[in-house]
């Protein structure tokens, strides 16, 4: 371990699409502040949840699927393209540009976090690499329906040209929110029906998980414990355990209900 800066590690269970998202944007909020250390969170999802992107149509999500399914319907704070958060461990990655140890462009900070989690994968015994070519943090035009995983961008996290961990950034204030889900396994049926596809037909060529590559189903916990270990590795950085301060509790209660999305 490095003589860096120490940042907080939250640990969450699984959480409804809205309070995670307003989560993470406050701690976003008092990262920027200064009120609270760098953080990394680890967290799941109950119930599946769809998450369109910042300024993503509503026409990518099937509503009356989802309401079938007890599928949420929430907006993310970062761009991208429509996600159905169901079998995986999402990481959220919060601190300031430039300060250490994350650079100031926000390619070359994008990068360096998938770098840690490629590092993570590789731990596991996944062959995950970067892909090549410039990172994309555009966002995609309102009527943009196109899924996540069909769309493999600069700086994606893959194995074989397959993308396993989806990943979005957003800036605020000099401080950075990058998020993303690395995929343990796979439900063609509620990934294909949440969007109003047919089948996964589209979607499954793009993307791997780690029951995949492992041949096995892949332990949760092991997998969070791989992604601290490689940050704290690739970052340079002290991970301590920590918890949300009450001003972070507070304003997760009074944006949630502002992530909710209906048709």
């Amino acid at each position: 371990m490095s003589g860096g800066q120490t940042w907080r590690l939250l640990s969450d269970g699984d959480l409804s699409g809205a309070h995670n998202m307003a989560r993470d944007v406050a701690i976003l909020e008092a990262v920027s502040a200064g009120e609270v250390p760098p953080t990394l969170r680890l967290y799941g999802w109950n119930p599946p949840c769809l998450t369109l992107g910042r300024h993503q149509g509503v026409e990518a999500a099937d509503f009356g699927f989802c309401a079938h399914e007890g599928i949420d319907v929430v907006r993310r704070p970062t761009g991208g393209r429509a996600l159905l958060h169901h079998l995986e461990l999402t990481y959220a990655v919060v601190a300031p540009l430039g300060a250490g140890p994350l650079p100031r462009p926000l390619q070359d900070a994008y990068r360096m976090i998938c770098g840690a989690l490629v590092r993570a994968m590789q731990s596991l015994g996944v062959e995950a690499e970067l892909t090549g070519g410039g990172v994309n943090l555009e966002l995609p035009g309102p009527r943009t329906t196109i899924p996540c995983f069909e769309a493999p961008a600069g700086g994606e996290v893959v194995v074989r040209g397959r993308k396993l961990v989806g990943s979005a950034m957003r800036a605020h204030a000099g401080t950075i929110l990058q998020h993303g889900a690395i995929v343990l396994d796979w439900d063609g049926r509620l990934q294909a029906g949440s969007m109003g596809l047919a089948d996964d037909c589209g979607l499954r060529p793009h993307i791997t998980t780690l029951r995949h590559e492992l041949g096995r189903s892949p332990d949760r916990r092991h997998v969070h414990d791989a992604v601290v270990a490689a940050c704290s590795e690739v970052l340079a950085i002290a991970l301590g355990p920590g918890s949300l301060t009450v001003g972070e509790e507070v304003r997760e209660q009074a944006l949630a209900p502002s992530f909710l999305v209906s048709s």
